[in-house]
């Protein structure tokens, strides 16, 4: 089953929106032609749609007959999404529509993520502006851009555009969770200019990679120990620097600064008395490394294989500075809430590692529900990243968000989940970055809470929809817009 019957699953009207919506390429950064998709949509309807300055757009609805009394509610997902692919996968995100697929119960893509994130909300904010009978007070449809990579379009929201009170936000991943705050983050990277010399003679190239990682979601996976491609990268690096004197000519590994990293591949000169035994000299490295990650990441795979030797090395205090660093680097749990059981407090994630051409980049995302904590993290960071020597920062900085549980809107989706599911919720905190601290920022008082379908594996190839639990999720939302 492919796109065209994707469409066709139930509810129909938001699943032919989730098609449609991904027919358009929309990375971040890059979100023109989505943005004037959605202001197309809302113009179609006849419906009062506007456009601020960095490509937000705002579509208002008036209420359903009979609740024209109602306070209005602002509906909120952004339109941009991860992009991601596996190796082998044949395609060009920014000129082609998502591939999608059904299997089962599940909807995914063919080889590169899906958008589900956040592209579900969208579709189902886009199915509420269209129905001509679903009960529902006045809307306003919020689709902001940049959310995956700087907030962007919640960052520089104006302050006199809402005039709802209460915010629901379409951004969440498990369709048993009401969550009511998240974590704020900062970008910390680094880049140095270094020196490299040509490579000794009696040398020869070999190329080191990792790969079939399981990868994830930076924020709402990191708690799950899978491997971080960088980190696995620089064991190898480090033992073969070692054991065999290996020079470094290149690394190339992780992508986006929100996913935990699937791949990475080095090139290296090897001691020509070295070529044939290094490989067999490695093997009980990797093996523990597999062993290691057996359970979170079976797909692992570690190769070693002669390449073209490079021109290029780095010098040794270089490369000794340079793995140190990689070493230093906290990736993954930095502390756990002290007063919110499961919850990750603070982490880091090592996103980007990039060496070559007499230049290092390091790039990581450091997570935290406490801004000083966030801070301080951020600090030891560029505290390490100085032994290069080269030009370290912080930026992209965004506001955790407080939970208010005691709130009225918390009460009464509390209330609608045990009508229609017979359970709790579990109203919590998560550790992904959501948009609602910024807007909050923007709108103080406004009430806030976040939910949405099953979405596995998000910000990876791997990620997914669950059919029935979109199903679900439309129930829950159009059944709660009835009764605001």
């Amino acid at each position: 089953m492919t796109n065209s019957n994707v469409a066709g699953l139930e509810p129909k009207s938001l699943w032919t929106a989730f098609a449609a919506l991904n027919s358009v390429p929309r990375p971040s950064k890059k979100e023109a032609r989505v943005t004037e998709f959605a202001r197309k949509f809302g113009e179609s309807l006849g419906l009062e749609t506007l456009t601020d300055e960095v490509g937000n757009v705002l579509i208002r609805k008036p209420a359903a007959r009979g609740l024209e009394s109602r306070p209005t509610v602002v509906l909120q997902a952004h339109l941009d999404m991860v992009h991601q692919k596996n190796s082998g996968t044949d395609f060009d995100f920014d000129k082609e529509g998502i591939r999608m697929l059904v299997e089962g119960d599940w909807v995914r893509a063919d080889g590169t993520t899906l958008g589900a994130d956040n592209g579900i909300g969208v579709a189902a904010i886009m199915a509420l502006l269209q129905s001509g009978d679903l009960p529902h007070p006045p809307l306003e449809a919020l689709f902001t851009i940049d959310e995956e990579t700087g907030m962007t379009g919640a960052k520089k929201l104006r302050g006199d555009w809402l005039r709802g009170r209460t915010l629901l936000n379409l951004d969440t991943e498990e369709d048993t969770e009401l969550t009511i705050g998240c974590a704020g983050g900062v970008d910390v990277s680094t880049t140095a200019s270094v020196t490299f010399e040509s490579t000794p003679d009696g040398y020869s190239g070999m190329r080191f990679s990792v790969s079939g990682l399981t990868g994830g979601h930076s924020g709402m996976d990191i708690h799950l120990g899978r491997g971080n491609a960088n980190k696995l990268m620089n064991r190898l690096l480090e033992t073969a620097s070692r054991q065999s004197g290996a020079r470094l000519s290149s690394v190339d590994g992780g992508g986006l600064r929100n996913a935990i990293p699937r791949e990475s591949v080095a090139i290296v000169a090897l001691p020509d008395s070295s070529m044939k035994t290094l490989a067999t000299e490695m093997q009980p490295l990797v093996d523990q490394i597999r062993q290691e990650y057996a359970v979170t990441d079976p797909d692992l795979k570690v190769e070693l294989v002669a390449a073209d030797t490079p021109a290029h090395v780095m010098t040794p205090s270089v490369q000794k500075g340079f793995l140190a660093v990689i070493d230093g680097v906290v990736s993954g749990i930095w502390r756990m809430s002290p007063s919110i059981a499961g919850l990750v407090q603070t982490s880091n994630n090592l996103a980007r590692v990039m060496a070559g051409d007499f230049r290092i980049q390091i790039q990581c995302l450091t997570r935290s529900s406490v801004d000083s904590e966030r801070d301080e993290l951020a600090r030891i960071l560029l505290s390490v990243f100085s032994v290069l020597e080269g030009t370290s920062e912080t930026a992209g900085e965004y506001p955790g968000w407080q939970p208010e549980p005691e709130s009225d809107v918390v009460a009464l989706m509390t209330k609608k989940y045990r009508e229609l599911f017979a359970g709790d919720p579990h109203v919590a905190a998560c550790h992904a970055g959501l948009e609602c601290g910024i807007i909050g920022s923007h709108y103080p008082g406004m009430e806030m809470i976040s939910f949405g379908p099953n979405i596995r594996g998000a910000h990876s190839p791997d990620e997914k929809v669950q059919i029935s639990s979109v199903q679900k999720f439309w129930r829950f939302l159009t059944e709660t817009l009835a009764t605001f």
